[in-house]
């Protein structure tokens, strides 16, 4: 099982910049497959970014495609999210999740294909 804490969100401008980081436990954090995930008030939660725990492939939304990088640094047990040219309607709290062990699927937009989460980090942009 890991735990995951989620850190770096706050107010920013619009076009402005933040990167999130998400710090897990335990020391086998290079077996999971990482994602970010979304979610604006009143509205469901959202796929943003994925990568892979081998070979660091990635997957993004097309809402965050060619804005925000997502990689990991397994040294330091934290994936980051890199978020560049940021919009109002980015505004939402950040989620960090975790796959199970060894993951072979596809990367994945699905929310129940994370079975571990963090609380949540604040993002407001402001215009």
């Amino acid at each position: 099982q890991v735990q995951l804490v989620e850190s770096g969100g706050g107010l920013v401008q619009d076009g402005g910049s933040l990167t999130l980081s998400c710090t897990a436990s335990g020391r086998t954090f290079s077996s999971y497959t990482m994602g970010w995930f979304r979610q604006a008030p009143g509205k469901e939660r959202e796929f943003v970014a994925a990568i892979r725990w081998i070979g660091d492939s990635t997957y993004y939304a097309d809402a965050v495609k060619g804005r925000f990088t997502i990689s990991r640094d397994n040294a330091k047990n934290t994936v980051y999210l890199q978020m560049n040219s940021l919009k109002p309607e980015d505004t939402a709290v950040y989620y960090c999740a975790a796959t199970g062990k060894y993951y072979s699927g596809s990367l994945t937009s699905l929310g129940n294909s994370y079975p571990y989460w963090g609380q949540g980090t604040q993002v407001t942009v402001s215009s």
